[in-house]
């Protein structure tokens, strides 16, 4: 059937259909159309591009952050890294909607509701790195420290820390806020006694600190107790040998406090893209690239009421596939496909039907046989007063079971006024 033909044959369907019922298709398609737009919308593959921060350039959340681009890049998602400052500086472009994503330390507040926490990815190990004669903790008194910048995180967690020791911010030390590619450039004396760095291990700048400028490691002996009273921190442990074997840095292996990195996004981050960039994270390839079991299990150990509604679908993946919540739903669905495809059903049924109680074909068909009927009684002369009385009183009948039916009014119109104007040229014969 050529395509002429069907538009003809659908338009002649929708004129014998009465008026509401094309207003109820009029309704109808655009439904069923936004359905399967949207229902294709959601097959198609969609690619994200996304800003995210590591920290400075030294740092191992910057390597972590490149190296989950590099990951990223095989779900469809483009990372743009921005070095920032610290976890400070990064959490206020975040809630600025100025960043999508930041590693960050634990045991920061957020700044706002536009922060959310996505993933607790693995603890960061502190390390207090000290000159020689310096042996623990509480040898510190009378030093200069330094926590880095005063943007970072590193600071903030130190204090804590710190005062947790019974020592006071500058009344038992002196702090220095020297960033970490500033103490690089510095030598000898003027590198300050005590150096304070959060980082994975072995990290590379504990080791050129050690190497080069001859400082080693103090242990965090109630590491275990300070872990116990907060979220973000657990007992952790540096192993011996870590940063040299001659002389032994450590020498055994010490505890020390693991500080829980975080990845946080901007509220409005694509859900979609949140549960992609997770599956990169917790990927083998990630893994092998950092050579750091980064473990799922382990997503919500830090804790957070903001929590990124990626991350709860991300988790929600490996929920039993028929819990009965999910049945539940699948109830709903079915529900809601029934009904759609009963819309369609009737949509359909109206285009290729016409209704049983519509009368337009049986009345014109009645009035073209009446109209065929008094061109035989003219053929054949026959055609009375009589006849015409009987002819007008069968139109009667089509006309009242054609009321209201616009098609076959014209038909009707042009045969009545015919027998008028017979039954008048009788009347002036006579």
């Amino acid at each position: 059937m050529s395509l002429p033909l069907i538009l003809q044959t659908l338009i002649r369907r929708w004129r014998e259909h009465s008026r509401p019922a094309r207003w109820l298709v009029l309704a109808a398609l655009p439904a069923l159309c936004g359905l399967a737009a949207a229902s294709l919308f959601e097959l198609v593959p969609r690619n994200y591009a996304l800003t995210i921060s590591g920290g400075d350039l030294t740092g191992n959340r910057h390597f972590l952050a490149r190296a989950l681009q590099q990951v990223a890049v095989d779900s469809g998602i483009t990372l743009t890294l921005r070095p920032t400052g610290g976890s400070q500086e990064a959490l206020a472009l975040v809630a600025a909607n100025q960043l999508d994503l930041a590693f960050i330390q634990g045991g920061l507040d957020l700044p706002s509701q536009d922060v959310v926490q996505v993933a607790t990815v693995a603890p960061e190990l502190l390390h207090f790195l000290a000159r020689p004669g310096i042996e623990s903790i509480t040898d510190l008194r009378g030093h200069r420290v330094n926590l880095n910048s005063r943007k970072g995180g590193t600071r903030l967690v130190a204090h804590q820390i710190l005062t947790f020791a019974g020592l006071r911010e500058d009344i038992d030390y002196v702090e220095s806020n020297i960033a970490t590619e500033k103490l690089l450039e510095q030598h000898g004396e003027r590198l300050p006694d005590v150096i304070v760095i959060t980082s994975f291990a072995p990290s590379d700048v504990v080791d050129y600190l050690v190497k080069q400028q001859g400082y080693h490691l103090l242990e965090v002996p109630f590491a275990s107790a300070f872990a116990l009273r907060h979220t973000w921190a657990a007992d952790a442990e540096i192993g011996a040998f870590m940063y040299s074997a001659a002389p032994p840095v450590p020498p055994r292996p010490i505890k020390t406090v693991g500080i829980k990195l975080l990845l946080v996004a901007n509220r409005h981050v694509d859900t979609k893209a949140i549960v992609k960039l997770l599956e990169s994270l917790y990927s083998p390839t990630l893994e092998s690239r950092l050579q750091i079991h980064l473990d799922e299990a382990a997503i919500l150990s830090a804790g957070s009421s903001a929590l990124s509604e990626g991350t709860r679908r991300f988790i929600d993946r490996d929920k039993p596939l028929l819990s009965r919540a999910l049945l539940d739903q699948l109830k709903a669905a079915i529900g809601l496909s029934m009904s759609v495809f009963s819309a369609g059903l009737v949509v359909v049924k109206w285009f290729k039907s016409v209704p049983a109680d519509d009368g337009s074909p049986d009345c014109v068909a009645q009035v073209t046989e009446l109209d065929a009927a008094v061109d035989d009684r003219l053929l054949h002369g026959t055609l009375s007063a009589q006849v015409l009385s009987e002819f007008h009183a069968r139109l009667a009948s089509i006309r009242a079971l054609a009321a209201g039916d616009d098609h076959a009014l014209p038909a009707i119109a042009a045969i009545s006024q015919r027998l008028d104007s017979l039954r008048q040229a009788q009347g002036d014969e006579v």
